[in-house]
């Protein structure tokens, strides 16, 4: 039995990290820089704003802010951000638009295709930082076929906090080798894999643009790795 079929057979629910594994955010937040301020370095702006990321949600963690979902870690971040790129008198409307640029993510190329092929077989869920309601309203506007919106936000934990992935096995009652992570990210993997779950490493070599490519070269301690979403629903048996 090829280790691919095994995992056919034993897994049961995928669980999909979102920002940069099944949306492109830096490209979608360059665009929308260059609609609505195209004075600004939309590539810088948008790593910028990613970077504040981790350190927010860190704040979080060691109990220096109390429960804060992404929406408001986002605009803590563009708020100490709009200085440094000229932005400093955009007023309320505009920054709480701005702000929910997040919500607006555009989905790679392959992911809404590859999502109904797997859906056809496994129960698809989120398992994002990001709030539900973005999460949601994401989904709607991209066309992302989620059996089930699930984040950080539901379990009071951001990743790689245990209480998210063993969470996922919780809401739907398997072991936790029965759900398999998806993500383009190898500590989220890590995370999932120290918890016991499968994990599938999906190539976004582009995730932070063109100009700035990622190493996605492949990493023996996850069970799949795969260059798409279509791909990896060719390598579970979901390919037409």
């Amino acid at each position: 039995m090829s280790p691919s079929t095994d995992l056919a057979g034993s897994v049961r629910v995928l669980a999909f990290d979102i920002f940069g594994t099944v949306v492109d955010w830096h490209g979608s937040i360059v665009r929308e820089m260059a609609q609505l301020h195209p004075q600004v370095d939309g590539d810088a702006f948008a790593r910028a704003w990613r970077e504040g990321y981790k350190p927010a949600m860190a704040r979080v963690a060691r109990g220096e802010l109390g429960w804060t979902r992404i929406d408001e870690l986002h605009r803590m971040i563009l708020d100490d951000l709009l200085p440094r790129f000229g932005l400093e008198g955009l007023g309320e409307a505009d920054r709480v638009h701005l702000n929910r640029v997040w919500h607006r993510l555009d989905p790679w190329p392959d992911s809404v295709e590859g999502l109904r092929r797997l859906k056809r077989r496994y129960t698809l869920c989120t398992l994002s930082n990001g709030n539900i309601g973005l999460l949601t309203n994401m989904a709607r506007r991209a066309g992302l076929p989620w059996d089930c919106v699930l984040s950080a936000e539901v379990f009071r934990a951001y990743k790689p906090d245990p209480a998210t992935y063993l969470g996922v096995a919780q809401v739907f009652d398997l072991r936790p080798e029965q759900v398999m992570l998806v993500a383009a990210h190898h500590d989220d993997l890590a995370g999932a894999r120290a918890c016991g779950l499968r994990t599938a490493y999906v190539e976004r070599p582009f995730e932070f643009g063109p100009a700035h490519p990622k190493d996605v070269a492949p990493r023996p301690d996850n069970d799949l790795h795969c260059t798409s979403l279509l791909a990896l629903a060719d390598v579970l048996g979901q390919g037409e």
